[in-house]
């Protein structure tokens, strides 16, 4: 089958993941506007961020800023958590709708705030109930594509999702960046908030459009929706061999899981024999992604260039653009080129030795070479400073961006996938919150030791945090038992033989039992 030929038969599987995927960029959009929208000016001083003599109050716009930001991560949080129950009970189309109209509730509240005395209420709680609904999303989103997507397309459907993350941040970065040249008042913060109702649009109106995933339908014993809902999205009639194969699949895969499930106590999960390493990976990879440096880079992209001599609205935002357009590149040439060819273990290490050698080198120029706030244009120290946070979201783009959660995914088996994702989830949604509530603070505490503090948690602790796990590259599912101590390699191996015995035995039965019918 040739690329246009495949491309043509699964078109509507293209389709949902165009609709569904919005929700994705979403994800990115809002997480990185805020910051673009708090370090405006008249922003500062609409809703009483400045001193008596009209100067920007440092303190309490670090407040407000960590506030909008984190509330957002808070919010996302509980509804990546509450995501679960909802979409196994009412399915992976209609929780998106939900979540979808959730988060443009949140999204109004934002963009009409106004009032100096409580607009900033009203956005805190839009930025709330914006991440609930960002958080189910984030969560139901790619399932609800990858069980939807034909083998032969799922990895590179489903590895989408960081590079329309990486695409929403970019489209937040240049819509302050043009509000900052071209717009004045209170269409500052309402053009970038309201712009969030257009991408939430589309999805919404979008998923009204698309069948319902088959292996959902399947699971709750709705076989024959599954049937017909496989058959459109395959572009083949119901009766079609592969369709009934695929779907004969799908049925024996809910049952290996069920069986699999069966009795499973929350003791065993969290304490079996091989299990807690997993557990403790899983939380560990995404304290350390964090903790990097580069949602506090992404998150306050103008406020970060700003403090390397980045001066002015314009510059600090025409930076911060140019930082999403590489990260959307560097992302998508490491996910459709190389993640299958480095390895997990290698691209981490190399990633995390990268990152922390540039924040090194960055923390440094910046001691010495500390940039003149009065200074018309970058001096050429902040360009280098700049050039270094360009080469070092490349670093981030090829290794800890998408691969922890290629990794958590990879480590579990069957019988605890569900509990390791959602601890995964949720502690990437915990140190998302902490990291970005207290980057304001430390931006302006530390000065250049933020870099020095980054670049010894690339270095220190992710380098050997990477250093020390298995690779899982080319492994599957099953190897994970033996790599993490579950069963040993001899075991195994027995047990693969006696399993082959007992095939044979069942094969030769079924032999004599057709040659005793013809008799």
């Amino acid at each position: 089958m040739g690329a246009s030929e495949g491309l043509f038969k699964n078109i509507r599987v293209y389709y949902l993941a165009f609709i569904v995927y919005w929700g994705i960029i979403l994800f990115g959009y809002d997480t990185g506007i805020a910051g673009g929208v708090v370090s405006q000016p008249y922003f500062q001083q609409h809703f009483g961020l400045t001193n008596a003599d009209g100067t920007k109050n440092v303190k309490r716009t670090n407040e407000v800023s960590s506030i909008v930001v984190s509330v957002l991560q808070g919010g996302a949080f509980f509804g990546a958590l509450g995501s679960a129950p909802v979409s196994g009970k009412y399915g992976r189309k209609w929780t998106l709708v939900a979540f979808t109209a959730i988060f443009t509730v949140g999204a109004i509240l934002t963009t009409v705030a106004n009032d100096p005395h409580n607009g900033l209420e009203l956005i805190y709680a839009g930025r709330v109930i914006s991440g609930f609904g960002i958080g189910g999303i984030s969560a139901v989103a790619p399932a609800f594509v990858s069980e939807c997507s034909p083998k032969e397309v799922r990895g590179r459907i489903t590895g989408l999702f960081q590079i329309m993350v990486a695409i929403g941040v970019m489209i937040s970065y240049f819509i302050n960046f043009g509000v900052g040249l071209h717009i004045s008042g209170v269409n500052l913060w309402r053009i970038p908030f309201g712009f969030q109702l257009v991408p939430a649009g589309i999805m919404l109106f979008g998923l009204l459009t698309v069948k319902e995933s088959p292996r959902w339908l399947a699971s709750v014993g709705r076989d024959q929706e599954a049937i017909t809902n496989l058959a459109y999205l395959r572009k083949e009639s119901e009766g079609s061999e592969n369709v009934l194969a695929e779907i004969a699949e799908i049925n024996a895969t809910i049952e290996e899981e069920r069986i699999a499930r069966e009795g499973l106590g929350f003791r065993e999960a969290f304490l079996g024999k091989g299990n807690l390493i997993r557990f403790v990976i899983a939380f560990g990879i995404f304290l350390l992604q964090q903790w990097g440096g580069q949602n506090s880079v992404g998150y306050y992209a103008p406020q970060i260039f700003a403090s390397i001599g980045y001066t002015g609205t314009k510059n600090s935002l025409l930076a911060s653009g140019i930082y999403g357009v590489i990260k959307v590149v560097a992302t998508a040439i490491f996910i459709f080129f190389a993640v299958e060819s480095l390895g997990r273990k290698l691209s981490l290490i190399i990633s995390s030795i990268g990152m922390g050698s540039l924040f090194f080198i960055i923390g440094a120029i910046l001691k010495t070479h500390p940039p003149d706030p009065k200074a018309a244009s970058p001096p050429p120290a902040s360009q280098a400073m700049a050039g270094m946070l360009y080469i070092y979201v490349c670093f981030y783009s090829m290794g800890w961006g998408p691969l922890p959660w290629v990794y958590v995914s990879d480590i579990f088996p069957t019988r605890t996938r569900h509990y390791g994702l959602a601890l995964a989830s949720a502690s990437q949604w915990l140190w998302n919150f902490v990291v970005s509530k207290v980057t304001p603070d430390m931006i302006t505490n530390l000065g250049y030791k933020i870099f020095l503090m980054f670049g010894a948690v690339n270095i220190g602790a992710m380098g050997l945090f990477s250093f020390l796990i298995p690779e899982t590259k080319g492994r599957s599912l099953e190897d994970m038992d033996v790599i993490f101590g579950s069963i040993s390699a001899e075991q195994r191996a027995a047990n693969i033989e006696q399993q082959g015995r007992a095939n044979e035995k069942k094969d030769s039965s079924s032999t004599r039992s057709v040659r005793d019918e013809k008799v």
